[in-house]
């Protein structure tokens, strides 16, 4: 009977001690939080103004992405992998069919401890009302541990709004 107690009373130390575990730091799965919703301040661009006028006599075209910002990030997951950490955002787009999904790093934004990205994506006019299931992309990224050292926020953003996450 002094047995079967004792074994109870350790294991019941045991269990509660996991639920200082799981929120700890030594906890692989916590070292990036969860991430969180921010609002994106929309830049006025006119696309129809075209930025640099075409001309018979220039023969080389610049190969530049034509992505758009995706419409709203819903979901930003890092994953920590073996020599780093792959960055998964997903997100809904304005129309239904958007294809070549890229996740770009933004320069600009990257300061500091701060590592930014936007997802980007070709949409074509395709029809607005059709659910978010056909609306949605997911791109992913990996990012060395090298890059990753200092880094203590990451934050990726869309036309509408930015997921956070930090460690």
């Amino acid at each position: 009977m002094v047995k079967a107690l004792s074994v109870l009373l350790v294991s019941a130390l045991v269990l509660t001690s996991c639920g200082t575990i799981r929120d700890s730091r030594l906890n692989p799965f916590n070292w990036f939080g969860r991430s969180t919703s921010e609002p994106v301040a929309s830049e006025t661009v006119n696309p129809l103004i075209p930025r640099r006028r075409a001309s018979i006599f220039r023969a080389s075209r610049d190969e530049t992405y034509l992505g758009r910002p995706v419409a709203e990030i819903s979901q930003l997951v890092v994953e920590r992998r073996p020599g780093g950490a792959i960055i998964r955002v997903e997100g809904i787009a304005d129309r239904a069919g958007p294809f070549d999904v890229r996740l770009i790093k933004d320069d600009g934004a990257s300061t500091g401890p701060t590592l930014a990205y936007t997802l980007r994506a070709l949409q074509a006019a395709g029809p607005r009302n059709l659910g978010p299931r056909a609306r949605t992309v997911t791109a992913a990224v990996f990012v060395s541990e090298s890059d990753l050292l200092g880094i203590r926020t990451i934050r990726v953003t869309g036309a509408r709004n930015a997921q956070v996450t930090r460690r």
